[in-house]
């Protein structure tokens, strides 16, 4: 009986888990459809947030975000946090924003998980109806 309990805590345990936001996922070039950056995703203070962990194209890791305005211009990508302040609402993180390093500007967002290994952004100005999604995948060590 109690070798099923902590096998029954095991499991719960590693179910939990595998359900997080938190961890590296690839993102996918909307052209070529070939992975073109990791990004891990960490939790601060009870919220979400991202930085570019590895840029795949060898002539693209020295690039610095020369579209961005304000502190992050001219900043280099690899390393610079994209995704800051979004908090857990029952299944979704939302109310942060996001930045894409390749206009240099800045969403209002949303992430939810689609399946352990799948993690929709939804980038958006003013309501989520106008706005783009994209999906990263979960890196797999």
């Amino acid at each position: 009986m109690k070798r099923l309990f902590f096998i029954g805590v095991f499991i719960s345990v590693f179910t939990v888990n595998a359900q997080t936001i938190f961890g590296k996922w690839e993102n996918k070039d909307e052209e070529t459809g070939n992975v073109d950056s990791v990004i891990e995703l960490y939790e601060k203070n009870g919220k979400a947030y991202a930085k570019i962990i590895e840029i795949t194209d060898k002539d693209r890791r020295e690039a610095v975000c020369d579209k961005c305005s304000g502190k992050k211009k001219g900043l280099p990508i690899l390393g610079m946090n994209i995704l800051s302040g979004l908090t857990k609402q029952d299944d979704e993180w939302s109310g942060g924003k996001i930045l894409d390093p390749k206009n240099g500007k800045e969403y209002k967002c949303y992430i939810k998980l689609e399946g352990k290994n799948k993690l929709k952004i939804r980038g958006y100005i003013g309501f989520s109806l106008i706005g783009r999604t994209t999906y990263w995948i979960r890196k797999l060590d």
